[in-house]
């Protein structure tokens, strides 16, 4: 029996265009996963158009983006079709089992032969919203033939519309709210303005300066919420001045840590016709850039993570954990950073600075090992996601 004739009802009702008779038809809904059980609690196989509307309305309220209530409500349209024309069936939900698999099939099977115990079908018509459901088919087949297969597809659930939808969503975000509109539109617009008026005031040479300039200003005030910090100015607290102040400070030694790192290179070093190219890929420049840079860097960065430490101390919030964390980090990575200069600008073995790297590794393992426990023990269990 070709497909073609299988699936093709003729006008009288009764009758196949193959000539056959059908007395009884099982129109079965299949659910390989158990989405219904596992979500809603209920067992099945579910027999009856009342049984399945109850199972299929019960998934849609747990879960209603679950295309397998579609699927059951399919189900019993296509059985009320066929009652309209005037063949015996039924309807059931059939379910496998979570993991799916052979379990699964196993649990199919059984199912199956506890509804034809209750509506001895002689065929059945198959629904499912997928092809991981059709995977059974030859299960079915064991016991009863299968004369059609209806997939069930959601129309708002094609993945070019829930695409630019969730693309819409996110632009639509983007540009309203100011949450993230002052810097994914802010910061551009910033760099768009400072260009143009650069051409126009003749400082072409100077637009890349300027515009990382910008660019790198806009990270730090964001990295370090030097942008709440200020706006916390209008309720001035205790906190909010001790944040404000070490954040000012660790800036103003980050820029003297640049100066000095530019006067540690030897003007031997770096020629009149040597362009930017050229000073970034110079490994003596870069090592002797690093050395004179690093101790005043590290401690105004460590200035910033110190005021945010204190101010998150006085105030009892436990992100005083990150804090401290962020600080043992920091700590640690001075050191190899220091033996990568010395590589660039002395040759020294390489080794030296793996092994400090990974001594590090392991005390920021235990240091954080330590203060999550240490505080997980005195909150008495509290999350520490706050």
């Amino acid at each position: 029996m070709t497909n073609e004739k299988q699936d093709q009802f003729s006008s009288k009702g009764t009758k196949l265009n193959t000539g056959l008779k059908y007395r009884k038809i099982l129109v079965i809904c299949i659910d390989r996963d158990d989405d219904i059980g596992s979500k809603t609690g209920l067992e099945t196989p579910l027999v009856g158009r009342e049984s399945c509307i109850y199972g299929g309305t019960r998934l849609a309220l747990f879960d209603p983006e679950d295309s397998d209530s579609n699927a059951i409500f399919a189900a019993v349209k296509t059985y009320e079709e066929l009652l309209s024309k005037g063949f015996e069936c039924e309807v059931a939900i059939i379910a496998g089992k979570y993991n799916r698999g052979v379990e699964a099939d196993e649990k199919i099977l059984y199912e199956i032969k506890n509804v034809l115990l209750q509506f001895q079908a002689d065929v059945s018509v198959i629904v499912s919203d997928g092809e991981d459901d059709e995977t059974v088919l030859p299960v079915i087949q064991s016991l009863l033939p299968i004369i059609s297969l209806q997939r069930v597809v959601i129309k708002h659930s094609r993945t070019v519309e829930y695409s630019y939808a969730v693309l819409a969503r996110y632009v639509k975000m983007l540009a309203f709210d100011p949450r993230y509109s002052k810097f994914f539109l802010g910061v551009p617009g910033a760099l768009l303005v400072a260009s143009g008026l650069s051409v126009v005031f003749g400082l072409t040479k100077e637009t890349i300066a300027l515009v990382l300039s910008i660019l790198g200003s806009a990270f730090i005030i964001r990295a370090f919420d030097i942008d709440k910090s200020i706006g916390s100015l209008g309720k001035p607290t205790p906190t909010s001045f001790i944040k404000i102040f070490s954040i000012v400070a660790g800036i103003l030694i980050i820029m003297v840590s640049l100066i000095n790192g530019f006067s540690n290179i030897p003007e031997s070093l770096v020629d009149a016709d040597m362009n930017s190219l050229k000073i970034f890929t110079n490994k003596q420049i870069m090592g002797k850039f690093i050395e004179g840079t690093i101790t005043f860097l590290w401690i105004g960065i460590g200035t910033i993570f110190g005021g945010i430490l204190l101010s998150n101390w006085f105030k009892g919030s436990i992100k005083t954990i990150y804090d401290i964390l962020r600080l043992v980090v920091l700590g640690l990575l001075y050191y190899p950073l220091y033996q990568f200069a010395k590589v660039l600008t002395e040759g020294t073995n390489p080794f030296s600075l793996v092994s400090s790297l990974l001594i590090g590794l392991a005390v920021t393992l235990i240091a954080a090992t330590f203060l999550f426990q240490y505080y997980r023990n005195r909150k008495g269990g509290e999350s520490l996601k706050h």
